[in-house]
């Protein structure tokens, strides 16, 4: 396999190309406006997302769909999970059957609330029931796309395409492993952005390092608790696509969310606070979606039900941390799932 399309050119898209391209592939990376593409084309950077990077040699970008779909023998999806169906179903009509399907997106579809394994294999039948690859771990864009030592993981229910996702990405700086669990890898991915708000609120309250590594282990049990009830495999969590990525995203100022939380904490308006961030936090979204699915699976989800009121009721975040602290008393492991049996996997 010599040839890869990236849909689309934003930050951890284009960091995924430039990983891809570093391994020799011939990457074409995707985009709406024919105005990126030409910065990328012809100064060899993409500013508003990765600014001060030099794009490698082995990228070039293009804003018609049929060319990206037919030059990739692997397409890669990094599309916001809010337009992820609307990608794919354009791009639908130019895909053969033989391509490799992997996506990189950490959400849901706000509408449905599904996974976007279920998104693209239900607009894209070539990919095959089962065949999707889903790529995630702790790996913020800043830090991939300069080469620093990022390793993630990739699933799917069909052994052969995780290793050949595997050994498109695999790099001296970008280390690969493969998981059978699609559903804990995507639902630790997306679920672990609701506890980056709060841990960004947290901070912005000024609350200290006691109350984030509560937060981060009680996010973890709450994270777990509806994985395991959708089908995931409890272990999952407990790698580099849960407690990893949980980690990375609720320690870092380059995490969207974790700054979202931070300005909300300030007193900002949500409106505002999206605005400025130029760039899609799939942590709200998620956060609706968690707690609708957390009443449909009947899971209890307290830090997802009050970072809920705060960002969409308007509820104080110090009146949300103290409801926190002031529930009833129970045992720690009443509700910790990580090791227990897992149950029969989603996919």
């Amino acid at each position: 396999m010599q040839k890869a399309t990236v849909f689309v050119a934003g930050s951890w898209g284009t960091a995924l190309a430039s990983v891809l391209a570093d391994n020799g592939l011939d990457v074409m990376l995707w985009t709406r406006s024919e105005a990126h593409a030409a910065e990328m084309n012809e100064r060899r950077t993409n500013e508003r997302y990765v600014p001060g990077v030099e794009l490698p040699p082995g990228i070039r970008a293009t804003t018609d769909l049929e060319e990206a779909a037919a030059h990739g023998d692997a397409l890669v999806f990094v599309a916001p999970s809010s337009a992820m169906r609307e990608v794919v179903r354009r791009v639908k009509p130019y895909v053969p059957e033989d391509r490799l399907i992997i996506h990189a997106t950490k959400g849901f579809e706000p509408e449905t609330l599904e996974r976007m394994s279920h998104v693209i294999e239900s607009e894209l039948p070539q990919a095959g029931a089962g065949n999707v690859v889903v790529l995630s771990g702790p790996s913020h864009a800043e830090e991939v796309i300069r080469r620093s030592p990022t390793t993630v993981v990739v699933a799917s229910a069909n052994p052969e395409r995780a290793e050949a996702a595997q050994n498109l990405f695999i790099t001296p700086s970008f280390r690969v492993y493969t998981n059978p669990d699609v559903a804990g890898v995507e639902l630790a991915g997306a679920l672990k952005n609701i506890i980056a708000i709060g841990a960004g609120m947290s901070d912005g309250l000024g609350f200290g390092d006691n109350a984030k590594a509560a937060l981060l282990t009680r996010g973890l049990a709450e994270i777990s608790r509806l994985g395991v009830a959708m089908g995931a495999n409890p272990l999952t969590f407990a790698g580099l696509a849960g407690v990893g990525d949980l980690v990375v995203t609720c320690t870092s100022r380059h995490s969207r969310n974790w700054r979202a939380g931070f300005a909300l904490a300030q007193r900002e308006p949500l409106e505002d606070v999206l605005s400025k961030m130029g760039m899609v936090v799939e942590g709200v979204k998620t956060t609706k979606t968690a707690v609708a699915l957390s009443d449909q699976y009947r899971v209890e989800m307290p830090i997802a039900a009050q970072l809920y009121a705060v960002l969409f009721e308007g509820k104080d975040p110090r009146m949300a941390v103290e409801d926190l602290m002031g529930r009833g008393r129970t045992r720690e492991d009443e509700h910790i799932v990580l090791f227990a049996s897992p149950k029969s996997k989603a996919d």
